[in-house]
């Protein structure tokens, strides 16, 4: 990472944001696969600089949209503040239409919080049929969805700070 200036190029090449500081807010339920999704994204975040990552653990997907919104309210003042968030959880299909309704409510409450908030806010949420479905979304055949997560928050804060410095 750049040593000086708002911005650097790091070791791998990607533009960001020097400071530049992310919140993963991630869920109990299906620990085992969360689990991963945070390490796969919390590795790529370290491998394009970014050391400022903040993880909140909260019950369930139907509470991530508040619990990042109440983030962002207690923190959009202080000295580090989040430049982006990432929701990390998995809804697995099970015999009843919670699954229907529980997808819905973090779908639509993450688009929210992306129309609202003045930072982003990037879906890692696996909604899969099966435990394997998500399995395979973890490093499997699917790749890796928490890496992936990572690098869609890199990309927007380099949006963000683009945009910021339009005219400047």
């Amino acid at each position: 990472m750049a040593s000086s200036g708002k911005s650097g190029i790091n070791d791998t090449g990607t533009f960001i944001k020097k400071g530049a500081c992310v919140v993963i807010v991630r869920t109990e339920w299906n620990s085992e696969i969360v689990d991963k999704l945070e390490e796969g994204c919390k590795q790529k975040l370290s491998a394009c600089g970014i050391e400022n990552v903040i993880v909140l653990n909260i019950p369930g997907a139907v509470e991530i949209p508040f619990s990042i919104k109440h983030c962002w309210e207690k923190l959009k003042h202080k000295e580090i503040k989040p430049d982006a968030f990432i929701a990390l959880g998995t809804v697995i299909q099970g015999d009843t239409p919670h699954f229907d309704y529980v997808c819905k409510m973090v779908a639509d409450g993450i688009l929210q919080l992306n129309l609202t908030l003045p930072v982003p806010t990037i879906f890692g949420v696996l909604t899969v049929n099966t435990k394997q479905k998500a399995l395979d979304r973890i490093g499997g055949k699917d790749g890796h969805k928490g890496e992936e997560a990572a690098d869609a928050a890199i990309k927007m804060i380099q949006l963000s700070d683009t945009i910021a410095n339009i005219n400047s």
